[in-house]
């Protein structure tokens, strides 16, 4: 079974770069959106087994889009997506139960190792452990 994914950046070329790192891997892209309120929104339509959240999005910020996601499935998996200059941000992330995080600028292999170590796996293996 695919992993389902959703991308929640305001930015279309970091959406395009996550997408580009994870899809061949496997990864099922099943939504994508370009502010907090509209990833919540999509986080209920899709429920997707991981989502990459920007911190920093107009309307509805990533902790925000965040609380409200946990508040629905504590076991939510979520990889915040942070400039460098936001570690109160962070913190605050940590707290709310963020399944780890990705400093901008990034490369592939970090987003990729992320999104496994969210699920619970092995880096390259595809599969979750037990």
């Amino acid at each position: 079974m695919m992993t389902k994914v959703l991308i929640v950046d305001d930015a279309l070329f970091m959406r395009r770069l996550i997408r580009g790192a994870l899809e061949p891997l496997g990864f099922e892209i099943a939504g994508e959106a370009a502010n907090g309120a509209e990833g919540v929104e999509k986080y209920r339509e899709i429920k997707p087994d991981l989502v990459t959240m920007d911190i920093v999005m107009p309307e509805k910020d990533g902790l925000e889009a965040l609380k409200e996601i946990r508040a629905e499935n504590p076991d939510a998996r979520v990889i915040m997506i942070t400039a460098v200059d936001q570690r109160d941000s962070m913190l605050h992330a940590m707290k709310l139960g963020v399944s780890d995080f990705v400093v901008k600028p990034f490369d592939e292999d970090r987003i990729i190792s992320a999104a496994e170590k969210a699920l619970g796996r092995t880096a390259g293996s595809g599969e979750e452990k037990r």
